[in-house]
């Protein structure tokens, strides 16, 4: 079940952390053919309002796939300041780590007013890399973008 509420907006020294960070959000977009094969799958969610799609630290239950509009993703540190904010647009996959991982989400999901979604459990995510293996090099590729494009910004900061 979605519920509805806010991400907090950074304060003056949140927003100098993330504009001095580069994460370039298209780590998160997966090729075409995954995207397809996961459409198969997925249950149509459309926003008629913001709404958070999942919370850090929440643990996963599967993966929602952008499929238009925009989407934003945020960390906090322990102490509850956002320390990162990424705008994910059309084609991201979101929720990709902890739904492999089967760890709780290190981000928070918001998708924007108007944004279309498919939302992939996770039973139906994991019958799908076991029938298509092929499938699961690109969800690999999207990792390792994500993990290269983190380090990166890291590296910039």
């Amino acid at each position: 079940m979605l519920e509805l509420a806010s991400v907090p907006m950074p304060t003056t020294s949140q927003a100098f952390w993330r504009s001095s960070v580069n994460f370039d959000s298209s780590a998160f977009v997966a090729e075409r053919e995954l995207i397809e094969a996961l459409e198969k799958r997925a249950a149509l969610l459309t926003c008629a309002e913001d709404r958070v799609l999942f919370t850090q630290g929440q643990a996963p239950n599967g993966l929602f796939m952008l499929r238009s509009g925009k989407a934003t993703l945020t960390m906090e540190s322990p102490t509850g300041s956002t320390i990162m904010c990424v705008t994910a647009f059309a084609g991201s996959l979101l929720g990709l780590p902890a739904l492999i991982g089967n760890e709780p989400y290190t981000l928070t999901a918001k998708a924007f007013k108007g944004a279309e979604l498919g939302f992939v459990t996770r039973e139906d995510f994991s019958s799908l890399m076991l029938t298509d293996p092929s499938l699961a090099i690109k969800v690999l590729r999207v990792l390792a973008a994500e993990v290269r494009t983190a380090r990166h910004a890291l590296s910039e900061s």
